[in-house]
């Protein structure tokens, strides 16, 4: 875990996200919270409140209030936007009386069925979240922690009536080849996720904790090294299908090793369902134009500042090859930078 930083200026810039609310324009995710983890854990917490400034335009009020979630009440609750703030109550009193790892084991089952909500940034803003709280624990982090399971619950969106093609691919890199794309015409990610009926086999015959996260590891890099062929599919949303997964693998030692490998199977899931809505006729052959350092990647991706661009380096910088980074550079290049 590398979110170590002791200036306070992720603690400050946490406080400051948290006045607002988790979506701005009707239900787009506020990606700041976990751009500011990712730039911290990286080295450049100097850099969080002036790319605050820049995202500012997109930090929206949280909703009012509707009526407390309780322990008896939650399933009603669950899956209904207009509760965001209802849900962050919950889990804030929930953290102020439990360790914050026996809440994360107690919902992560009950929430892994709904990553897709918030397209997949439920699960994402969760990722960052638990290696901030691993690496120190104080009140914003933990605030983060509340805030992030509050949106999972309010957006839970599960995945239905999905059949599994016929045959199982041996390989993460094979098995998201097989992947079948939907069909055109579909608009948003919301409409898109209901077409999408059927997903291959892969590492289904897990059982095991260990071999769930060998293969969860297989899975982010295979789809972090497609985003470099592929993601000009769509660009912003394909980021999603190696940034998902690696928000899993990242929670992993802070849940009990049973869940395991139910998250490997719900990764995955996510992984191939966002392959199947945006990806591109054909791939395309990529080279970087000049091989980078990890710190380059970082800092090239903090200077073009949009959001999923950012984050995607950071998962590449977890990869850590050649292919990694050449994915990161890929999405700095095909994707518009933030600005004022």
């Amino acid at each position: 875990m590398k979110t170590t930083d002791t200036s306070g200026q992720l603690e400050e810039a946490l406080e400051r996200v948290h006045a607002s609310g988790p979506e701005f324009e009707g239900w787009l995710t506020n990606h700041a919270p976990m751009v500011v983890e990712a730039l911290a854990a990286h080295g450049h917490a100097g850099a969080v409140h002036r790319w605050l400034d820049l995202y500012r335009d997109r930090l929206d009020e949280l909703p009012d209030r509707v009526a407390p979630v309780t322990d008896d009440n939650w399933p009603s609750a669950l899956g209904d936007p207009r509760r965001i703030t209802d849900w962050n109550d919950h889990f804030a009193r929930s953290l102020a009386e439990r360790p914050w790892r026996d809440v994360l084991a107690e919902w992560w089952p009950r929430l892994l069925p709904g990553l897709y909500g918030g397209a997949t940034h439920v699960v994402i803003r969760i990722g960052h979240a638990v290696r901030a709280l691993e690496a120190a624990e104080n009140a914003p982090r933990l605030a983060e922690l509340a805030q992030g399971l509050g949106y999972w619950a309010a957006r839970h969106q599960p995945l239905t009536d999905l059949a599994v093609l016929p045959g199982a691919a041996p390989t993460a890199t094979e098995a998201l080849d097989a992947v079948p794309p939907i069909g055109k015409g579909h608009v948003g990610f919301r409409s898109r996720l209901a077409a999408v009926r059927q997903l291959p086999l892969w590492a289904q015959e897990v059982t095991d904790p260990d071999t769930a996260r060998q293969r969860l590891a297989e899975l982010v890099r295979a789809s972090t090294h497609r985003y470099a062929t592929h993601g000009h599919g769509e660009p912003t949303m394909l980021v999603h299908a190696a940034t998902a997964p690696n928000a899993v693998l990242r929670t992993l030692d802070s849940l009990p090793r049973e869940l395991w490998v139910p998250s490997l199977h719900a990764a995955w899931t996510a992984s191939a369902a966002v392959t199947a809505m945006y990806a591109p006729d054909e791939p395309v052959s990529y080279e970087p134009p000049a091989r980078l350092t990890a710190g380059e990647v970082m800092e090239r991706a903090l200077a073009h500042g949009d959001e999923h661009v950012i984050k995607l380096a950071d998962t590449a910088l977890d990869v850590g090859d050649d292919l990694a980074l050449a994915a990161a550079v890929r999405a700095v290049e095909m994707s518009e930078p933030l600005v004022a």
